[in-house]
């Protein structure tokens, strides 16, 4: 498959992801697209902690309905949280809801128009906001 063009989020693991992918394709000084509206959820004050140190925290219960659930985010991440300042948002959390409501959006205007114009499109993205779009596009709510 050839692709016309590769977007990716702005989070390093989607970036090394291509990076690799693009090495595997033998392609090298190909348009990149990074955006924000692509990134992983933001966890709030979860970040940095593991399921396990979470599970310890908060409960099995009350992780699972974070990591599954549409619309409850977890809880915001304060201020002084240290990975506050290493990332560049002012989300401070973000439910399913909140990540589908700037994946989908982000898609529609950029993404989708491409491929109804028969462009193929590779996006190296994350879990999440890959449910999201999945969510939009087999209409799954």
């Amino acid at each position: 498959i050839e692709f016309d063009l590769y977007f990716t989020s702005q989070l390093k693991r989607a970036i090394n992801t291509l990076d690799i992918i693009l090495k595997v394709l033998n392609k090298s000084n190909v348009e990149i697209i990074k955006k924000y509206s692509l990134n992983e959820r933001h966890y709030g004050g979860l970040t940095g902690l593991n399921k396990n140190d979470t599970i310890k925290k908060y409960g099995t219960e009350q992780v699972k309905i974070w990591r599954r659930s549409f619309d409850i985010p977890p809880p915001k991440m304060e201020s002084d949280h240290p990975y506050k300042n290493k990332i560049n948002s002012k989300i401070l959390g973000e439910s399913l809801k909140d990540t589908f409501g700037r994946v989908v959006p982000y898609f529609k205007e950029k993404i989708r128009p491409l491929i109804l114009s028969n462009k193929n499109i590779l996006i190296v993205f994350h879990g999440n906001s890959c449910r999201a779009l999945l969510m939009e596009i087999l209409k799954i709510f």
